[in-house]
């Protein structure tokens, strides 16, 4: 992104207070620091949380301010690999919480958390139950990435076991941090159903209990799908579309 966003941290305390009285949307970018296969950073989640922040303050030209970035986030299921580092959900959800709830404290009503790590959701599942009890008039969204984009990841013929550092999330990479992607060592992982395990494939299926695995359980290199198959094209795709839905959501939300 070439024009330098709204951030939180570059206002005064004045243009602060009149951004809260505007009734902006306040985005918190939520990443996390943990592996991303043989070919992308640590930081992958992080870096695509803020672009896609960055995007929508752009598109949206007002109304919107970003607030400073969480860069660590829930990766407990990725510590066999080098690099990871985890929160607990607890702390996670207590940090998230104290930075929503100071926001709310200073005047703003509408926060909107942008996950670039689905290993935060179930965290901000909570977040969210807890803070329609005891802050009624705070509204708290959460949006992850790739997930409000699942049409156009279907369209583009992904690997039938696909998802971290797979096609989608390297394909964004490609887009948005290109220079960060080592392609060289670009190499598939666990690609087909059958390449899993007798628990994994019990562990992902959709029609029984949850169970959580390590991502060590899933594939040998951390990787669901195939990277090489990544395309900065197919990240344009995701990354526009996903930014339209999100700027979609907020036009409707403000004007609520």
């Amino acid at each position: 992104m070439t024009q330098r966003p709204p951030a939180l941290s570059h206002l005064t305390s004045a243009e602060a207070a009149e951004s809260a009285s505007r009734g902006d949307v306040v985005l918190i970018p939520l990443g996390a620091l943990e592996q991303h296969g043989p070919a992308m950073p640590l930081g992958t989640d992080t870096i695509r949380a803020e672009d896609i922040c960055a995007r929508v303050a752009a598109r949206l030209s007002g109304g919107v301010v970003i607030a400073p970035t969480l860069p660590i986030g829930v990766s407990p299921h990725h510590l066999a690999f080098p690099g990871t580092v985890t929160l607990t959900t607890t702390t996670f959800a207590a940090v998230v919480r104290e930075v929503v709830l100071g926001l709310h404290r200073q005047g703003w009503t509408r926060i909107l958390a942008v996950t670039g790590h689905g290993g935060n959701n179930a965290t901000l599942t909570t977040v969210a139950q807890d803070l329609l009890g005891s802050h009624p008039a705070l509204r708290f969204a959460w949006t992850p990435l790739t997930a409000v984009v699942p049409d156009v990841v279907a369209r583009a013929g992904v690997s039938k076991v696909h998802g971290h550092c797979g096609e989608a999330e390297t394909s964004q990479m490609l887009f948005v941090a290109p220079h960060l992607v080592r392609e060289d060592l670009a190499e598939p992982g666990t690609t087909r159903p059958d390449e899993l395990s007798d628990l994994a494939r019990l562990a992902r299926s959709t029609t029984y209990p949850a169970l959580s695995l390590r991502y060590d359980e899933l594939s040998a290199n951390g990787v669901l799908g195939d990277p090489t198959a990544a395309s900065a094209d197919l990240g344009a795709q995701i990354v526009t579309t996903a930014t339209d839905r999100i700027c979609d959501f907020i036009t409707r939300w403000s004007a609520i």
